[in-house]
C-alpha cells in the first residue's frame, strides 16, 4: 500500500488529506496531523476516492484532435505562441488560472507570462470572488495578506459572519466554530444575513439585514465605536473614516438595514464588551458591486477597536478555492506583479534582476471580465486555461 499526503481540491478550507493505493484501490481520510482539519472531512472531501477514475479524463495529450507525444504537443504550443506574438505582440497572448493550481504552478505560470511573453495578461479565479477582499487589505494594509488564522476563530469571544455561510461553504472550518463553541459556551456568535441559513443553527444573534446593507451595519459601528471613546489612538485614517461615519446613528443603521433598532444596539454593544471579536466574510461581502468598501467598513471597526493583530480579532476574509491565497503571492493577478510586488519602478527592477529578463511586463494587464471581452472582439489571439475544467487539467485555445 502506497501513502501520499495532499489537499482536498474543493473549498477554501485546504483540508488535509491522506490518498492511499491498495490493489490499485484509492481510498481517502483525513489527515489528523493538518492545521486546517485535523482529521476531518466533509462529504465532498471524503468522496474524492470516487473522482479518481479514468472514465471521461483526457489521459495523452491531444493535438488538432489527434493523439500525439508530450514532446510533439509542448512544441505545437510553444510555435503556435511564437507566431501569434510576433505577428501580433505579446499582448494578443493571455493566460487564466485557477485556485486548483499549486502554488509553484502559479509561480511558473505568472513567470511565463510576465517575465518573458511580456504582457500582464494573466488574471485568475481570484479576481471573480476575491479581488475586492485583494483591494480591502491593499488599501489598509498596503499589502494583500490576512491578517488572521482557523485558530482565532476558535479563540475569539464573538465570531461574526457576515455574507458566509460557512455551514454549507466551509463545513469543516464551520464545525471547528461547533466545537469551540460547545467547548466555551459563553462564546458569541453572530450571524449577518439577509436569509436564515445553516449557519444560523448556532447563533446566538441573527441579523436579517436587508440585501446589500452590509457596510451601513459596520460604519454604524464605527460611528459607535467613536461615541463611545474607545477608538485606538493607533489608527491612522481615523478622522477621514470616522467623518464618512458621522450620522450612521443606531436609528439610521435600523432604517437602512431593516431592522429593529434594539437588535442593532445590542449587537454594537456586544461588539464593544468583546475582549476579543473576529469577523468572517466571504462571497455575500465580496461579490457586490461596493464590495471593496465594504471590505474596509469591516476592516475600519477591528483597526479602530483595537480588535486586531492579536489572538482571536481580526477581519477574516474565507476564500473560495483551496489556493486561490496562494496564487496570489506569487503573482496570480493581472494587477500584481509577483509575491504582493506592483508595477512600480523599484519592484519591477527587482523582479526583472531575478527573473534575469529583460522583457518584463511593465503594466498591469486584462482583469478577467476584460480579458473575457477581448477575447470574443478577437483582440486576444491565444489564451491557456488552466486548472479550471474538472475534465482537463489545462488546455489553449487559438483563435
Amino acid at each position: 500500500m502506497t501513502e501520499t499526503k495532499t489537499t482536498c481540491p474543493y473549498c477554501g478550507v485546504g483540508c488535509g488529506v491522506l490518498a492511499r493505493v491498495k490493489d490499485g484501490i484509492v481510498s481517502v481520510q483525513g489527515d489528523e496531523q493538518h492545521p486546517a482539519n485535523f482529521g476531518r472531512l466533509c462529504v465532498k472531501g471524503a468522496s474524492l476516492a470516487e473522482t479518481t477514475g479514468l472514465e471521461g479524463r483526457l489521459l495523452h495529450p491531444q493535438l488538432d484532435g489527434e493523439r500525439v507525444s508530450w514532446p510533439q504537443a509542448l512544441t505545437a504550443a510553444g510555435e503556435r505562441l511564437r507566431a501569434i506574438i510576433e505577428q501580433y505582440g505579446p499582448q494578443a497572448v493571455a493566460f487564466y488560472a485557477s485556485g486548483q493550481l499549486l502554488t509553484e504552478d502559479y509561480y511558473a505560470a505568472n513567470k511565463l507570462m510576465k517575465g518573458f511573453i511580456g504582457a500582464g495578461n494573466i488574471d485568475t479565479n481570484s479576481r471573480l470572488c476575491m479581488s475586492s477582499a485583494v483591494t480591502g487589505y491593499k488599501r489598509a494594509f498596503g499589502a494583500d495578506v490576512v491578517p488572521c488564522s482557523y485558530e482565532d476563530v476558535e479563540g475569539s469571544d464573538l465570531v461574526i459572519l457576515v455574507g458566509s455561510n460557512a455551514a454549507w461553504a466551509h463545513p469543516v472550518l464551520y464545525q471547528r466554530l461547533v466545537q469551540a463553541k460547545q467547548n466555551r459556551p459563553e462564546m458569541k456568535v453572530v450571524v449577518i444575513d439577509p436569509r436564515r441559513t445553516a449557519t444560523c443553527d448556532i447563533a446566538d444573534r441573527h441579523l436579517a439585514i436587508a440585501p446589500g446593507t452590509d457596510g451601513g451595519l459596520f460604519v454604524g459601528l464605527l460611528h459607535a465605536l467613536a461615541e463611545h471613546g474607545i477608538v485606538d489612538e493607533r489608527y491612522a485614517d481615523t478622522p477621514a473614516a470616522l467623518a464618512a461615519a458621522e450620522g450612521w446613528t443606531v436609528e439610521k443603521v435600523a432604517d437602512f438595514c431593516g431592522l429593529p433598532q434594539n437588535d442593532v444596539q445590542a449587537f454594537y454593544q456586544e461588539f464593544i464588551a468583546a475582549p476579543r471579536a473576529i469577523t468572517l466574510y466571504t462571497m455575500g461581502i465580496n461579490q457586490s458591486s461596493s464590495g471593496s468598501d465594504k471590505c474596509n467598513a469591516i476592516i475600519n471597526v477591528h483597526l479602530a477597536s483595537g480588535k486586531f493583530a492579536r489572538e482571536g480579532c481580526g477581519p477574516f476574509s474565507l476564500t473560495g478555492q483551496p489556493n486561490a491565497m496562494g496564487g496570489r503571492e506569487v503573482g496570480g493577478l493581472a494587477t500584481m506583479l509577483a509575491a504582493h510586488m506592483n508595477f512600480e519602478p523599484a519592484d519591477l527592477a527587482r523582479v526583472a534582476r531575478f527573473w534575469g529578463s529583460e522583457r518584463l511586463a511593465q503594466t498591469p494587464g486584462l482583469m478577467a471580465v476584460d480579458l473575457f471581452s477581448a477575447i470574443g472582439r478577437g483582440e486576444v489571439k491565444a489564451v491557456w486555461i488552466m486548472g479550471t475544467n474538472r475534465q482537463c487539467r489545462c488546455r489553449i485555445a487559438m483563435r
